[in-house]
């Protein structure tokens, strides 16, 4: 238990500052626009990271359950939710779920947005 914990502090820790650090430098370089270019790339290289690494810890073997979870649930899971978000919709997908993967989609989306609006509403009258 001990040995899980300690994997999902420095996997979450390392996905954190990765996250950090990468958004920052692309911002900062793309000052011109007001788009968040920062975090749609570290969504999108997040993504990308865990569909290949997933892909070659199942075709391979690779990685033990606490190093998958230091690389999955805390790096990746630091560095963005949105990668775990697709790879479950690409399950569904391949599952063939389709409605289900649309319905994620959809209800994630939707209801994420409701929630930090609602959140926002809520302090604003505090």
């Amino acid at each position: 238990m001990l040995k899980t914990i300690v994997a999902l502090i420095l996997g979450g820790s390392f996905g954190a500052i990765s996250r950090w650090g990468l958004h920052t430098w692309i911002d900062n370089k793309t000052t011109s626009t007001p788009f968040p270019w920062g975090i749609l790339t570290v969504n999108t290289v997040g993504c990308f990271l865990f569909g290949f690494l997933f892909a070659l810890a199942e075709a391979k073997g690779w990685f033990s359950e606490t190093t998958r979870l230091a690389v999955f649930t805390g790096f990746l899971g630091s560095f963005t939710t949105f990668s775990t978000f697709s790879w479950n919709t690409l399950s569904l997908l391949r599952d063939g779920h389709t409605g289900l993967a649309a319905g994620n989609i959809g209800l994630s989306v939707c209801l994420s947005m409701l929630g930090v609006w609602l959140g926002f509403v809520l302090a604003k009258a505090v």
